[in-house]
């Protein structure tokens, strides 16, 4: 037998810390004869932002929950670290290093930003709450990510939308999360508080975790993603690394691609004296008549 060079454990070290810390192998959810998701392929490594996309009822609702621990898949692998798992409860997969922020982000806003970030993992000294100390590494973490609220005892809810991402996302750090998944943390944002929670997303990744960023917006996607995939009626219809498409070819297939195509041909097939191309009306070349 040969010896182990130095140049076998690198390159080991190496596979190793390529390896998906959470990867889905063909994963099916069924609601009965109801197929919420097939044969899904999906992996999360870390210091890397992986981007699902897809249009409501889609099935990345059905995905969260899969990975979230809230219901069980029903065909497929689901592994963690290479080790196959199957999460009877949203505390056994943050267990397993999987924190979920969902839309509603489950913070209290009347509540303090200290309180929050320790809500249910409070620290104590004896019977006691360790205030001070809560505080102090609150403050810490929330510094790391780039934000600074110099009252710890100011309540969430006065908060912009994209503090709040922050200190959701935070928390999860601080609390072992090895994989954070991303529930849509955009969609009810402006553009700027949207640069905010992108800039987090981009942190989180640069802090070692496997991102999976669940969105509609193709346009944030690509701003942070470098894995795209999009799901379709519960089906992977595009799976891509970064470098595989441009902005533009995701845009496409998020709006339909071909189908969209389809769709224009059979309209204006249909009656082309009344199809009327959106880019003629901005133009001024078509003027809209009124109804009297």
């Amino acid at each position: 037998m040969s010896p182990v060079t130095v140049h076998d454990n690198v390159a080991a070290a190496d596979r190793a810390a390529d390896a998906p810390i959470l990867e889905l192998d063909d994963v099916g959810k069924s609601y009965g004869n109801v197929h919420a998701l097939r044969g899904v392929n999906i992996s999360a490594r870390q210091g890397e932002v992986t981007c699902v996309l897809g249009d409501n009822g889609a099935g990345k609702s059905t995905l969260i929950k899969i990975i979230a621990g809230l219901h069980d898949y029903t065909d497929g692998t689901m592994k963690i670290d290479g080790e196959v798992r199957h999460f009877g409860s949203p505390r056994v997969a943050q267990a397993a290093g999987i924190a979920t922020v969902y839309q509603d982000l489950a913070l209290a806003p009347l509540m303090s930003v200290w309180r929050n970030f320790f809500l249910g993992n409070e620290i104590r000294s004896g019977i006691r709450l360790d205030i001070p100390e809560m505080k102090r590494i609150a403050g810490e973490e929330l510094t790391k990510m780039g934000i600074v609220i110099p009252d710890m005892e100011r309540p969430v809810g006065g908060l912009s939308g994209g503090q709040r991402q922050c200190i959701a996302i935070a928390r999860a750090i601080y609390f072992g999360a090895k994989v954070i998944i991303l529930d849509e943390p955009t969609a009810a944002l402006g553009v700027k508080q949207s640069g905010v929670v992108l800039k987090y997303i981009i942190a989180a990744r640069d802090a070692g975790l496997g991102v999976i960023f669940i969105t509609h917006n193709p346009h944030h996607a690509f701003l942070v993603g470098n894995h795209f995939v999009i799901l379709k009626l519960g089906r992977v219809v595009l799976d891509a690394h970064r470098d595989e498409l441009t902005l533009e070819q995701l845009t496409g297939e998020m709006a339909g691609g071909q189908e969209l195509a389809e769709l224009s041909h059979e309209l204006r097939g249909a009656d082309p004296e009344k199809v009327v191309a959106p880019h003629d009306v901005e133009h001024g070349s078509i003027t809209p008549e009124l109804d009297s």
